[in-house]
């Protein structure tokens, strides 16, 4: 019995016929498609399947202009969506060299767009002002990309091209740089007692000095180290040969991003100058006198605007002097310790500029309530300064201020000590061969001498420094104070104060003494290299008072060997 069953029904021929061009359709638009990302993975540029969501860019990362020419043309014919090609075309780029070509995400600034990458045909002219040498392929087929960094414009006038070739080398001790020195100094000066008449003398000075700088990344420790010992020929001034050490240890720790610790420690040993009239006479030698001190601050930065508050306490300390009659002077009434504190604000009011103010109160405690004439040299002080610190690269640096002190003293006959100070430590890089260094100072330091409260010290110093080559360097130097002894008016006119020292004109007071000091020297540097210097130096000292029989004149005459690493 025959079984029945449903077939499904025949297609017709044209059913085939349209499912062939159907295919044929799929195929030309396949054929159509142009990939919006070459980098992009194969399921974003299916287009079967585009991408639904896109990366927004900002502002500043949207490019102006025509639309880029992307790397990768049409599927060649036959080729579907894995990127077969059945015509075995040459392509311009495989995709394996494209993803060579990609930059790496360190070399692409925060916030800047990635950089298009095209073949060498298709890049576009350098712009006029600066002409870009980064290109993605070097000449040569096959080779890797070659990106060379963009060309330096010619460096303006008056900025150097380089650090000294000349220079300290160093030596690295674990984390610090250290950078050992000595000089070898001899001469002849015509007045090394700075009196009146005074006799001539040989001079010689070895001068060691060590600075060490640390390299770590946060905090910072630096070292200063400077000493001398200066000699002179036996038979003529033996009782000048005196010794000279200047120390610092500065540190800053860094708490935060925006506040600092700073920490300072200091010694000095050296004398009076010789001819002050401080000195007692008939010295055998120089007393030696030794200042310790140290301070500790902390500022916080508030954008621009910076606050800092620092302490600061030291020490001074005079050992007896010794005379030629073979006794012993003391000069403990010369001992005392100073206590300052300093408050400072600051704002940066353009890169590199930052002016500031800056106040100060201080007080001097003596170890003796009063010195061997009767006086209490006790004081207190109050100094307001407002001025400008610069950091223009290769053009100013340093700081200077100008202000107003005045100080008090414990001894009602004293008047109190005032007047306009003023401060500089600059370096102006005139031209790449000429360098202008600045340096004022000003303060008010302590008297022996009965009816002078204290010595009003200012002193303006400027150097100028050519290279004639870039190895031989000559210098002028010039240089003026001006010392002011102030303090008791009531002493008459004519006193003879510290062994016969006198410091009033005839018909003045002991407070009307001025010195005048004067300095004008010439020097010649020639850096044989960097380890090795030679040294000479023409300077010319003099001075002029408002008192009779103190003026003298001093010519200096050295030569030295300057040994360094």
């Amino acid at each position: 019995m025959p079984r029945y069953c449903h077939r499904c029904p025949a297609a017709p021929r044209g059913v085939g016929v349209l499912l062939a061009a159907c295919l044929a359709l799929a195929s030309t638009d396949a054929m159509a498609q142009v990939y919006s990302d070459p980098l992009a993975h194969k399921l974003d540029s299916n287009p079967k399947n585009p991408p639904r969501f896109q990366k927004f860019k900002r502002p500043d990362q949207v490019r102006l202009g025509p639309p880029p020419k992307f790397l990768f043309a049409a599927p060649a014919s036959g080729a579907g969506i894995t990127g077969f090609d059945s015509t075995n075309a040459r392509k311009t780029l495989t995709r394996k060299q494209a993803v060579k070509l990609r930059p790496r995400p360190q070399e692409i600034a925060p916030g800047e767009p990635a950089p298009l990458i095209l073949p060498p045909d298709q890049q576009p002219p350098p712009p006029l002002e600066e002409a870009s040498t980064e290109y993605p392929l070097s000449s040569t087929p096959g080779a890797p990309p070659v990106q060379l960094g963009p060309i330096r414009r010619p460096l303006k006038k008056g900025k150097p091209s380089e650090e000294d070739p000349y220079g300290p080398v160093g030596v690295q001790a674990g984390a610090f740089d250290l950078y050992p020195a000595v000089e070898l100094i001899g001469g002849y000066e015509t007045n090394p007692a700075q009196t009146p008449g005074g006799k001539a003398a040989w001079v010689y000075t070895v001068a060691p000095e060590l600075r060490a700088q640390s390299n770590w990344s946060r905090h910072e420790l630096k070292v200063d180290l400077r000493g001398s010992y200066n000699g002179y020929s036996p038979d003529a001034t033996p009782s000048l040969n005196r010794p000279y050490f200047n120390g610092r240890v500065d540190g800053r720790i860094d708490v935060t991003r925006a506040t600092r610790v700073d920490l300072n420690s200091r010694v000095l040993v050296s004398t009076d100058n010789p001819g002050s009239p401080n000195l007692q006479a008939g010295l055998a030698k120089l007393p030696i006198y030794t200042t310790l001190g140290g301070s500790g601050g902390i500022a916080h930065q508030f954008n621009r605007f910076e606050l800092g508050v620092k302490g600061d306490a030291e020490r001074t300390v005079y050992q007896d002097s010794t005379l030629t009659d073979g006794t012993t002077a003391s000069n403990k009434d010369r001992n005392y310790d100073q206590y300052t504190g300093t408050l400072r604000g600051s704002y940066e009011l353009l890169p590199g500029v930052k002016p500031y103010v800056e106040a100060d109160v201080d007080s001097r405690v003596h170890d003796l309530t009063t010195d061997v004439f009767g006086y209490q040299r006790d004081s207190t002080g109050l100094t307001g300064k407002v001025g400008s610190s610069f950091n223009l690269a290769r053009e100013l640096t340093g700081e200077f201020g100008v202000g107003y002190t005045q100080r008090h003293y414990e001894d009602p006959r004293f008047d109190n000590l005032s007047g306009l100070i003023g401060d500089a430590s600059l370096i102006w890089t005139a031209t790449p061969l000429t360098t202008v260094k600045l340096t004022a100072a000003s303060t008010i330091g302590e008297s022996t001498i009965p009816g002078v409260a204290g010595i009003f010290y200012r002193s303006v110093a400027l150097q100028v420094d050519h290279a004639l080559r870039r190895w031989l360097i000559a210098s002028l130097k010039f240089g003026f104070g001006v010392d002011t002894y102030e303090g008791d008016s009531n002493i008459p006119a004519s006193t003879t104060i510290v062994c016969g020292c006198v410091v009033s004109t005839p018909g003045g007071t002991a407070s009307d003494r001025e010195d005048l000091l004067y300095e004008v020297g010439f020097g010649m540097t020639y850096k044989i290299n960097r380890s090795v210097w030679l040294k000479g130096e023409v300077r010319r000292d003099w001075l002029r008072s408002n008192v009779a029989g103190v003026d003298y004149i001093d010519n200096i005459f050295l030569l030295g060997l300057r040994l360094q690493r």
